[in-house]
């Protein structure tokens, strides 16, 4: 196995253990988080119906523009404030917070600062 397999196996095996404690329900929604190098993504999920109430990432049409020229933790924090009202939208004021398998640091947790500060309560 390369380094990058050994890599993604690992957090593939951390996704599954936070995966089964951590499930959403329509009045709590699980807030999911994938990260890439160059990108972050959010998602409103009610695993329940198996629908997603609210997608928000750095490459959506609205944010696009307005993030050119930021860090990218302070575009994550964006992305968390936009998917907090797009979420709020759909009703949902409280979420359970899904790090995907990530370190809750840097990126994924200016995420969650956003959407905090954006009406989220987790």
């Amino acid at each position: 196995m390369t380094k990058v397999n050994i890599r993604l196996a690992a957090r593939q095996r951390r996704q599954a253990r936070v995966r089964k404690k951590v499930l959403g329900t329509g009045e709590r929604p699980r807030l999911c988080v994938f990260r890439s190098s160059a990108h972050i993504y959010a998602q409103v999920i009610d695993d329940e119906k198996g629908a997603t109430l609210a997608a928000v990432s750095s490459l959506s049409p609205a944010l696009k523009d307005s993030l050119k020229g930021l860090k990218k933790s302070e575009a994550a924090k964006a992305v968390g404030k936009a998917l907090a009202e797009a979420a709020r939208g759909q009703g949902c004021q409280k979420v359970v917070f899904d790090r995907n398998g990530f370190i809750y640091h840097g990126r994924v947790k200016a995420l969650s600062e956003g959407a905090r500060e954006g009406g989220l309560d987790f």
